[in-house]
């Protein structure tokens, strides 16, 4: 017997359900999209800011060259991945345990001050003042990644469920174009000295947290957590009517499905799929964030060796532009518009599979990545970006805060996010070592065996949440039962 059969479905929850997609769910969706334009801008302007610095007459002579150069710029560049580990955890569990209203939008303050700290408060030379604003930063950009899509999929419909995630998660597209974009820009037309540049580029970070910071803070506290795990249904019914307009007559009190947070590790099937959401976001992230925060490294192999200095770094900055706007860019958003009819699984483990295609390719011929091949190397990496984003990129943020119960959805999500987030620190700061032990092309067959296991990690460990109710795929409604 179901729960709905046993009088334990709300009325509101499946109205929420049904709803066709609204005014409200593309408020929310701007709300928390503009938080992942920020996340990507953040994370990734590092590269060319690291390659900016490294320029002579910045001052910058620990990144100029030398032994230390590799050290300094693996540390800069993969730092605020490594605090978003923690932010990811920590935002996670207090969203459960405060609620959603009470922290959604916090980690923006966070963001701001890092970016802003990053810029203005960084003196010249000084490494470790910018890993302590880098850092600062990416507690911020983990509690991003645990609270937007948790927020994001417990105002959904079944429906178009991952549609509106993924929408979220695709801002991350335009801030990874305005990255390298507003770079290129300001090198070539600004006059700026390089040093105003570079602090320019990691301060324009915190604009669009200031654009969404009190919209965040002003917003309800989400249905679903208050029934499921508070058990308020008629506050619930206010609120949705309040911020959506839409009137819902709520008369059965339900049972709630709170859980302990260890759950989430007691479990059998939450274990298993916690070890599937965060083991395949771990493949991805090493591959995607090694890459595209060492895009200018990775690009400039194919610049002709003619070039050299600023003229150097505009051409790799071209070529990764290039990549992130005619392969990434259309890839998230095919992803989220054929991701409810074609499903998760499917789009993730073709992702993976043609991921480790184009890398063993690359892998295989290194006469590739030379200039004499310009061509055929942004053809082959551009695919790999294509199939990063349409395909686990996008789809390993869909999952997790459809799979976690409401009482531990925020905690499940963030763990899987710190999953990926380890594997992003790792690639961004190994990546440079690994080049430099075994070769670019040999780090291209890594990746290649790391997307094989990715797609096996999808096939046994994950479900197929398409079409299926969040209160079902979720377990709420298993917990509901066993009481």
């Amino acid at each position: 017997m179901t729960a709905k059969q046993e009088g334990n479905h709300s009325g509101l929850i499946e109205s929420m359900d049904n709803t066709a997609v609204s005014r409200f769910h593309y408020k929310t969706w701007w709300l928390a999209g503009m938080g992942f334009f920020t996340d990507a801008y953040d994370l990734f302007i590092i590269g060319a800011v690291v390659s900016i610095m490294a320029l002579p007459g910045t001052g910058w002579t620990l990144l100029d060259g030398g032994s230390t150069k590799t050290y300094y710029i693996s540390l800069i560049s993969s730092t605020s991945l490594l605090s978003a580990i923690i932010g990811a955890i920590l935002f996670g569990r207090l969203l459960d345990k405060l609620g959603r209203k009470s922290i959604y939008g916090l980690n923006l303050i966070l963001l701001i001050a890092g970016a802003l700290g990053s810029a203005f408060l960084t003196p010249t030379n000084s490494p470790y003042v910018l890993i302590f604003w880098r850092f600062v930063l990416g507690i911020g950009i983990g509690g991003d990644y645990s609270t937007s899509s948790t927020i994001m999929a417990e105002f959904s419909n079944t429906k178009n469920r991952g549609k509106l995630i993924g929408m979220v998660f695709s801002m991350q597209s335009l801030g990874l174009i305005a990255g390298p974009g507003i770079a290129l820009l300001m090198l070539k037309y600004s006059g700026f000295s390089l040093t105003l540049i570079w602090q320019l580029l990691l301060a324009f970070g915190a604009i669009p947290a200031l654009l969404v910071i009190y919209g965040r803070r002003n917003m309800p506290e989400p249905p679903r957590y208050t029934i499921n795990v508070r058990g308020k249904t008629e506050e619930a019914a206010k609120a949705w009517e309040k911020y959506t307009g839409l009137k819902v007559e709520q008369n059965v009190q339900i049972k709630t499905s709170k859980v302990k947070w260890t759950r989430l590790f007691t479990d059998r099937v939450f274990l298993l799929t916690l070890i599937g959401t965060a083991g395949t976001w771990f493949l991805m992230d090493w591959a995607l964030y090694g890459n595209t925060i060492m895009s200018n490294n990775i690009t400039g192999l194919i610049v002709p060796s003619s070039y050299a200095g600023l003229t150097k770094l505009e051409a790799s900055t071209f070529y990764s532009l290039l990549i992130f706007v005619f392969a990434a860019f259309p890839g998230y958003w095919i992803a989220i518009y054929t991701v409810d009819r074609i499903g998760r699984k499917p789009i993730q483990m073709t992702g993976f599979l043609f991921m480790a295609i184009t890398y063993a390719i690359l892998g295989i011929f290194p006469y590739l990545e030379t200039s004499a091949f310009v061509g055929e190397f942004l053809i082959i990496y551009g695919l790999s970006y294509f199939f990063i984003e349409f395909g686990p990129n996008v789809t390993t943020f869909i999952y997790p805060p459809e799979v976690f119960p409401t009482s531990i959805r925020g905690l499940g999500t963030g763990a899987s996010a710190a999953g990926g987030k380890t594997g992003a620190f790792i690639g961004t700061f190994m990546n440079l070592f690994l080049v430099a032990a075994i070769g670019q092309s040999e780090l291209f067959l890594l990746l290649a065996v790391m997307a094989v296991i990715g797609f096996a990690f999808t096939f046994f460990l994950l479900p197929e949440p398409k079409g299926l109710e969040l209160d079902e795929i979720s377990g709420d409604n298993r917990i509901r039962n066993e009481f």
